[in-house]
């Protein structure tokens, strides 16, 4: 595995930060005070972020994308994940890869509107009662026909306000297994207007100002056949095909807040000056700053060389949790710690540590808690012994 990055990363790198330090950082305090995000500054935005080529540039370049590798990509993500979620997500937006998972007609008319810039899309699996254990949803679709009909509840579903669709998992039958019954899950694109599906204004959120979550709920909404997406049944397949990789795309951003984090942390440690000396003199400090850089590193090695693996073929679960798990945690220590060393200013909004800090704390729930992940990597670990 070679460490350095080509000329072609390193220009992913410094036009990304670029644009995030020229564009996004702008209108964070804006953004973090109102809790809003106003379609007039969505739209101003997205348009430089295509004039830059940095719109949808996770996804193929076949279908419009930039065609990056895994790290490459993922280099992009960290870059964008150091502004205010809300500015980086909805005006740089990158559509979800589930998407290619579409039949030709379904790329076109779902996809294709949101590598152009038109709509966005938004995925709908958990339930008031159904986080983790995805099994456990009641959300269900029945066959009536040629149709399917769709009732129940989602909630905590990100920027479903402003998506012109959602792409729903369901509960479509049972299967008999060693364990008992399980539930089987398809996959449907449902149209935001669909007679029966409301989507309403969801909950309060501590982290991710302005970056909305919505409360979707279904009441006999009749879609046809040719909206399931995959195969009927196969709703996990599809996720397990397509989203595997959405766990770097947390940790990469993470990686992003920690190291902005970090560098504010250094410059103040090297400015501030109390009893005669700068405080990041003081072992109390420079100790601090050790074991913020140390923790950093870990995640940045982990993460990318989970992209290297993924692009090998050769990435495992336990790899891609790992990178999640340590990244998240490490984001989490290290905006603490920054603000440990500001004291009393780290925790004033003319900073962005106290947002770093708040935003954190859902990184290590969204996508997989902490406890999820290091059930898989245990489960990864025990496997091979029979246990």
């Amino acid at each position: 595995m070679d460490f350095g990055l080509t000329e072609e990363q390193k220009m992913i790198v410094e036009t990304t930060r670029s644009f995030v330090e020229t564009e996004l950082y702008p209108h964070e305090i804006e953004v973090e005070r109102s809790g809003k995000l106003p379609i007039e500054l969505i739209k101003e935005l997205q348009k430089k972020a295509m004039e830059a080529g940095l719109y949808a540039a996770n996804m193929p370049a076949e279908v419009g994308g930039a065609g990056l590798d895994t790290l490459s990509w993922l280099l992009y993500e960290k870059e964008l994940g150091r502004a205010n979620y809300a500015l980086h997500w909805t005006c740089v937006a990158r559509p979800s890869n589930i998407l290619l998972a579409g039949t030709p007609e379904q790329r076109e008319k779902y996809l294709m509107p949101c590598i152009r810039g038109e709509t966005w899309d938004c995925l709908a699996m958990t339930e008031p009662g159904a986080g983790s254990d995805l099994r456990g949803m009641k959300a269900s679709a029945r066959q009536d026909g040629e149709d399917w009909i769709l009732n129940g509840t989602k909630h905590f579903i990100s920027h479903a306000d402003i998506a012109g669709f959602a792409i729903c998992f369901m509960a479509s039958g049972e299967e008999d297994t060693p364990r008992g019954k399980k539930k089987l899950i398809t996959a449907f694109f449902v149209d935001k207007g669909t007679p029966g599906f409301t989507v309403r204004e969801g909950y309060r959120n501590v982290s991710h100002r302005g970056y909305t979550n919505a409360v979707l709920e279904f009441d006999d909404v009749r879609i046809p056949k040719d909206q399931v997406l995959g195969e009927v049944h196969k709703g996990f397949e599809v996720a397990n095909t397509w989203l595997g990789a959405t766990r770097l795309q947390v940790a990469s951003t993470c990686l992003g807040r920690a190291d902005r984090a970090l560098g504010h942390a250094l410059s103040y440690a090297a400015e501030r000056k109390q009893f005669g000396q700068q405080i990041g003199k003081f072992q109390g400090i420079s100790f601090k700053l050790a074991d913020m850089a140390l923790a950093l590193k870990a995640a940045n090695l982990l993460t990318w060389e989970a992209a290297w693996k993924f692009d090998q073929g050769t990435v495992t679960e336990a790899d891609m949790s790992m990178a999640k798990l340590k990244a998240t945690e490490a984001l989490a220590f290290i905006a603490d710690e920054a603000i440990q060393i500001h004291g009393g200013m780290g925790l004033m909004d003319e900073l962005p540590l106290e947002r770093i800090w708040r935003d954190a704390r859902v990184e290590r729930i969204w996508e997989g808690t902490s406890e999820i992940q290091r059930h898989i990597i245990s489960r990864e670990l025990l496997r091979p012994l029979g246990a």
